[in-house]
């Protein structure tokens, strides 16, 4: 009986993972023989944040945590590989399932394929262009030493196709974010400042900021957030704040009046704010995937994404880091001219599904 290891860190992961259990938990209740072990590499190690969306999406605990902890990215790297070798020297899996492009993607990634235990990339195949970011580097070195694909995109299949992998090996599946989204629309719950700042539908815009040219020099980032504040027209800006964000606030003195620094959300209260949100201004790629399906405008504060079907497709539009840019898309959000879009293919929350079928096939003894 197969069993996987589905790999799990940081908290776009656990989202990701979650329809991929419910898939093979389905499996196994028809008589499958697929089995699953869900190694938490403890690279978000704030344990009430992480907890809220184990909690929320119905995810089993861990069965191991490897516990690497903070530290810097080569820190992390080495925790995570030294954790993870010990347990695979212990009791093998047959295959190793990562997700997206974080720290535990690429380390447990490296560690399985020395163990000679191949490799499942979901979310493969997708590029930025932008090796500045850690996630890009992340992707392209995964990438290299994965056996099997599964991706988001007919960009994602292009973008591999190019690179020289062979067609059989990547399996269009879908994605498993939206998966999780549509799963749990009916379950959206307004977090608990909704009434005190008198937030009702279209009336709000929701802010997510984290990347360095956004964030690093807090005097840019005073200057973006009062020019967000008066093309926002004095309505409420909703602002969760990542940790990275927090510590470049803190050596600004004032906030506008109409921007809500607020903390970081769970899953539940986070996308129910986006799916009544005027419009979304975000320089994450996640979020605009679920704008997109959640058919919110969306305004991406980056020059290049790795989602371009949110583009090209959906309701996200890339403006780079230049203020004019951003005004003149507000001035369009309001005259009423943004968009509509559309889900792209296979966004169907079906992605979990189609992952557990085919490792049912290529694991099949």
């Amino acid at each position: 009986m197969p069993l996987i290891d589905i790999i799990a860190g940081a908290r776009p992961n656990f989202v990701k993972i979650a329809p991929i259990i419910q898939a093979l938990e389905t499996h196994r209740a028809a008589g499958g023989p697929l089995r699953y072990r869900l190694v938490h590499t403890g690279q978000h190690y704030d344990a009430a944040l992480s907890q809220s969306f184990f909690d929320e999406l119905g995810l089993p605990d861990p069965d191991i945590n490897l516990g690497a902890g903070p530290g810097t990215p080569a820190e992390q790297t080495g925790a995570i590989m030294i954790g993870y070798e010990t347990l695979l020297g212990q009791a093998p899996s047959d295959c190793c399932l990562v997700v997206g492009d974080v720290t535990s993607t690429i380390a447990c990634a490296l560690t399985a394929r020395k163990a000679g235990i191949p490799v499942g990339h979901v979310e493969g195949g997708i590029r930025s262009g932008d090796w500045t970011m850690p996630e890009e580097n992340n992707r392209l070195a995964t990438d290299a030493i994965t056996n099997w694909f599964f991706t988001t995109s007919e960009h994602a299949n292009e973008n591999l196709i190019a690179s020289g992998v062979a067609s059989e090996r990547i399996i269009f599946v879908g994605n498993t974010m939206i998966d999780t989204l549509l799963v749990n629309l009916d379950r959206l719950t307004s977090p608990p400042f909704w009434h005190s700042l008198n937030l009702a539908p279209q009336n709000y815009v929701v802010l997510t900021l984290h990347r360095p040219p956004n964030v690093d020099d807090p005097r840019a980032l005073s200057a973006l957030l009062d020019q967000i504040a008066t093309a926002t027209r004095g309505l409420p800006v909703i602002f969760p704040v990542h940790p990275r964000t927090k510590r470049m606030l803190a050596a600004i003195d004032t906030l506008p009046a109409s921007i809500h620094a607020v903390a970081p959300q769970p899953y539940l209260a986070f996308n129910c704010l986006v799916r009544h949100a005027k419009a979304v201004i975000t320089d994450s790629g996640g979020v605009t995937e679920e704008a997109t399906v959640l058919h919110v405008p969306c305004m991406t504060l980056r020059t290049t994404t790795e989602r371009p079907e949110t583009v090209t497709i959906g309701t996200n539009e890339v403006l780079g880091t230049d203020p004019a840019r951003l005004i003149e898309a507000l001035d369009r959000l309001f005259a009423g001219r943004w968009k509509t879009g559309a889900i792209p293919p296979l966004w169907d929350g079906q992605a979990g599904q189609r992952i557990v079928s085919a490792l049912a096939r290529l694991l099949a003894p």
